[in-house]
């Protein structure tokens, strides 16, 4: 992999490591070595690094901020590619916004409400960027990005980039094409409408106030784990079945709120996965509903 990090390197490619630690770039603290992480500063210097890539044969994955992202703790083999701090454009083109992958959702939510825009207000607490944003058609208070969401603009695994219409990313409940279809999100549209900045700026406010009060938010976590089943809440069958406090190794069912596993300390990526397990069959077994986990399992265990 040195070899691949000189010629990264030698193309412009400035921030490449090789067997760098991946608990340092999710918000659980947890996950094994990558092989080989790249951080393009723009989209240009992220095509050319998936055309090295693809030239040498490895295969590679791609992160934004490692929130809702568990990596195992043997890493990830080959290439992974951080677009956090890279692709972190944003344009407002009147009631329409254009946002690079990199851009975190917060900073967006709280932006768009300054420009007196609405529709993003939901997004106020999610700690991902745009990109994964896209991938999972994150949401939260009854909205999700699917309904304010244009068209994004996609690098596909053969180096083809694509825009493709919120239609064509098929999102239905935390799912859209992307969880079928290799390929990476470059940048996104939206559609709001012009608000009151003040009523957009409470709203922010209060949501904000109920996550300080609801979710361990001072602890290592990579926010909810579980998918809400229909018309219940996986955080009240988790906390009825008794479950909240739970503990295997470093990691522990949230004490503020059930649907949070935190890393208490010295955590590992079987602890959370055998934690996991623990409360799946736990709630299966009592309520007959099988949880589906919400976070982003990679690497190799």
């Amino acid at each position: 992999m040195k070899k691949i990090a000189d010629e990264l390197m030698q193309a412009g490619i400035e921030k490449v490591w090789t067997d760098e630690p991946l608990a340092n770039h999710t918000t659980w603290r947890i996950g094994g070595p990558a092989d080989l992480l790249i951080q393009p500063k723009d989209k240009a210097s992220l095509q050319k690094a998936l055309q090295i890539i693809h030239r040498h044969e490895i295969p590679w994955s791609v992160i934004g901020r490692g929130s809702n992202l568990l990596v195992r703790d043997r890493g990830i083999r080959g290439a992974v590619l951080k677009v956090a701090e890279g692709l972190s454009h944003c344009e407002f083109r009147g009631e329409e916004v254009c946002v690079g992958a990199g851009y975190s959702m917060i900073r967006l939510a709280v932006e768009t409400g300054k420009m007196g825009l609405t529709g993003m207000e939901f997004a106020g607490g999610i700690p991902g960027t745009v990109g994964g944003a896209v991938y999972m058609n994150a949401g939260a208070h009854g909205s999700d990005l699917s309904r304010i969401l244009i068209d994004a603009e996609i690098l596909f695994d053969n180096g083809e980039s694509k825009v493709l219409s919120n239609e064509e990313l098929s999102f239905s409940y935390r799912t859209s094409l992307l969880q079928k279809q290799k390929g990476i999100v470059l940048e996104a549209r939206f559609q709001l409408r012009k608000g009151d900045r003040k009523e957009i700026a409470a709203t922010l406010a209060a949501n904000k106030e109920r996550r300080r009060n609801t979710q361990p938010l001072q602890m290592p976590c990579a926010g909810s784990v579980f998918r809400n089943p229909p018309n219940d809440h996986a955080g009240r069958l988790i906390e009825a079945a008794g479950l909240k406090g739970y503990r295997v190794g470093g990691a522990q069912v949230s004490e503020k709120h059930s649907n949070f596993i935190v890393n208490c300390g010295g955590a590992t990526a079987a602890d959370v996965l055998t934690l996991i397990d623990h409360v799946r069959s736990t709630i299966l077994e009592k309520n007959g509903i099988d949880l589906h986990p919400e976070v982003l399992v990679v690497g190799e265990g």
